[in-house]
């Protein structure tokens, strides 16, 4: 085992954040441009794009609880969760590469672009599940239970976080189709590397959450967390999947470029408030007033800014500002959850819980694309985005006020559960 990892210290904890941040940047390269590309280059229509987009969440259904229960139990190529990394990790790759070459493909193969874009986007979001799941799985494996198990999860969104800044960051300044052909390089780079230097236990032992005395409420708990974090998605993927008809409906920005500018600003905003946050300010929070507190007042100022932006948001600078406020609950959703449910379940099944957690993101967003299209579709006024983005938020934070918090243990100074 390197020392890094015997230590546990703050390299090791950027380290294990690489392959989260690949996953997370392939999906913030899906966010910035799949529904620019498919709306201004190929003009499919608000429900079409819906459409696109619940192949993605059908993936998760699959692929994250499947790939989940396998990485429990299998072992090979050095690894449990580290092939999966490898194997989702080239595909997601591969599958932003075609990206720009959708309307190639359909010319072609002579089908329909959306016969096209649909088998595009399901392998991506597929290859996202492969990996998403195991990468968010390896850091409850090689972490102990308590703060060093909040570290590992608020380090994640940190690098990641500040990643998807740059993904946003690329894609405003130099285009959507640069930041396509640079997240093939970086996602591809951020999978196959960090794992070989990650020891991975070859046994994993079940954790304390299985004790008698905690196992009835803290799987109690469980069900209450997956319907808090579902309203959240909700409004979340709302948000992600639809501003960009906000933006030319409400404030009147029709230009393909400039209002594929002003969204990837706007996700550029939410996510350095999210990557700035999680290390920095959530954890020493959630250290002295409990995870989730900390989490329920951050679901809370998403609600509040996204609320600000039905009722104000007019202007550029006005939408910016008010997604620095809802990414105080962006910087919360993307870390804190994990913290709180690994540690109300049986480590040694870790893969098949987080796959179960995930339910709670991917149900959301199969309703956000196959049912909420059509209302946004058909409402005049395109502020319905955010209305729904804030009420879904505001039920969030309501639920999170039920669910216990855990009190674990701290471990000894001894051994990997030492000092950074």
């Amino acid at each position: 085992m390197h020392p890094i990892q015997q230590r546990l210290s703050k390299g090791f904890f950027a380290l294990l954040s690489l392959p989260s941040t690949a996953m997370g940047f392939a999906l913030s390269v899906q966010i910035a441009a799949l529904s620019w590309i498919l709306s201004t280059q190929y003009h499919l229509d608000i429900h079409e794009v819906g459409i696109v987009w619940a192949a993605g969440p059908l993936a998760g259904i699959v692929g994250q609880v499947v790939i989940g229960v396998i990485s429990d139990k299998i072992w090979f190529w050095g690894g449990r969760r580290r092939p999966f990394i490898w194997i989702g990790g080239t595909m997601a790759s591969l599958s932003l590469l075609a990206l720009p070459y959708l309307g190639a493909i359909s010319e072609a193969t002579s089908l329909s672009l959306l016969a096209v874009a649909l088998p595009v986007a399901l392998l991506l979001d597929l290859s996202i599940n492969i990996s998403f799941n195991p990468t968010r799985s390896i850091i409850a494996d090689v972490t102990p239970e308590g703060d060093k198990r909040t570290r590992g999860y608020t380090w994640m969104q940190t690098i990641s976080g500040m990643f998807g800044v740059l993904a946003y960051a690329i894609g405003a300044t130099y285009g959507n189709y640069t930041l396509i052909y640079f997240s093939v390089f970086l996602v591809f780079l951020f999978s196959i590397v960090p794992p070989f230097l990650i020891e991975e236990p070859r046994v994993l032992q079940a954790s304390a959450a299985t004790s008698a005395s905690r196992s009835s409420s803290s799987y109690g708990d469980l069900y209450r967390i997956y319907a808090a974090h579902g309203f959240c998605w909700i409004g979340v993927q709302t948000m992600f999947v639809y501003m960009i008809f906000y933006v030319k409906n409400n404030m009147g920005i029709t230009a393909n470029e400039e209002s594929g500018q002003i969204v990837s600003l706007s996700f550029l905003v939410l996510s350095t408030v999210g990557f700035i946050l999680p290390a920095a300010v959530l954890e020493p929070l959630a250290i002295k007033f409990g995870r989730v507190k900390v989490h329920t007042a951050a679901m809370a100022c998403m609600a509040l800014g996204y609320l600000l932006i039905v009722l104000f948001g007019t202007t550029p600078f006005l939408v910016y500002t008010f997604m620095a406020i809802a990414g105080i609950g962006w910087a919360a959703t993307v870390s804190l959850p994990f913290a709180i449910m690994t540690e109300k379940v049986d480590k040694a099944k870790m893969g098949l819980f987080m796959g179960i957690f995930n339910l709670s993101v991917v149900l959301p967003q199969l309703l956000v694309s196959l049912v909420l299209g059509s209302i946004i579709q058909s409402a005049e006024n395109k502020s319905i985005i955010f209305i729904i983005s804030a009420a879904t938020l505001a039920i969030s934070a309501i639920l999170w006020t039920f669910v216990r918090e855990e009190t674990v243990t701290k471990p000894s100074a001894a051994g990997p559960s030492g000092g950074h």
